[in-house]
């Protein structure tokens, strides 16, 4: 392993863009649930729905709060969220592509980060439409209000009856295959790929491609280097190794 990890440093010395991409492992590993434990029996789609959401909104927030919000709020970043953060503040990596909803890489301190699947950052009130950015409105124990109507609010990209997520989803996934064309190096940490045929589409020709995984995934085949370990003790190796 120690090769591997060496073999990571030399293509990140040579790289002058980084780009981190992420997926749902870095959290699975740290307490979030997985959503289909959380919905259960319930039909998913009826619960990511406005009128779902006005009848029931404690339940939808009980369901939200076992699948992201315990694991988002009350156990917090994990290890490897904090070790990008670290590796941004550094300049060594410029910014991460996610498909997680959860909002810990912002809470770790990462600020350059796109959230391709939406987040809890982006609220839309099911009433009047009105959006509201701040994930910190899912931390007050109960399912938050729309300040000028009153009416609950769902985070945008899982109201599936409102065009708003469908506009989100697009725009995100834009600025997320723009970051990917910019990078002359992809990280990939804990994801099989969901949806990576969108982004890495537009990676330069030449762009190094290395996996960060303990499994196997789809990227085995296209990535120049396959690490398979702990995502934070390769992190561990480019921050103190």
């Amino acid at each position: 392993m120690r090769t591997e990890y060496e073999n990571l440093k030399v293509y990140m010395s040579q790289s002058s863009r980084t780009v981190a991409v992420t997926g749902a492992g870095i959290s699975y590993l740290y307490g979030m649930r997985r959503l289909k434990q959380s919905v259960g029996r319930m039909n998913a789609g009826r619960i990511f729905s406005a009128s779902y959401v006005r009848k029931n909104p404690e339940k939808f927030y009980a369901v939200m709060k076992d699948a992201f919000l315990d694991a988002t709020f009350v156990k917090g970043p994990s290890t490897v969220h904090k070790q990008l953060a670290e590796l941004e503040k550094q300049g060594k990596i410029y910014g991460i592509v996610t498909q997680n909803l959860d909002c810990l890489h912002t809470i770790a301190g990462s600020e350059n980060v796109i959230e391709f699947q939406g987040s809890f950052r982006d609220n839309i009130c099911i009433d009047c439409g009105s959006r509201c950015y701040d994930y910190r409105i899912w931390n007050h124990g109960q399912m938050p209000r729309c300040e000028k109507c009153g009416a609950p609010l769902m985070p945008t990209a899982f109201c599936r009856d409102s065009s708003a997520g469908a506009n989100l989803s697009r725009e995100s996934m834009q600025k997320a295959a723009d970051m990917i064309s910019q990078a002359d190096l992809v990280l990939v940490i804990g994801t099989t790929g969901f949806r990576s045929d969108e982004y890495l589409s537009r990676m330069r020709a030449g762009t190094r491609l290395v996996q960060i995984n303990p499994s196997a995934t789809q990227f085995d085949e296209i990535a120049d280097l396959n690490i398979r370990a702990d995502a934070a003790d390769a992190l561990d190796a480019l921050l103190n190794g």
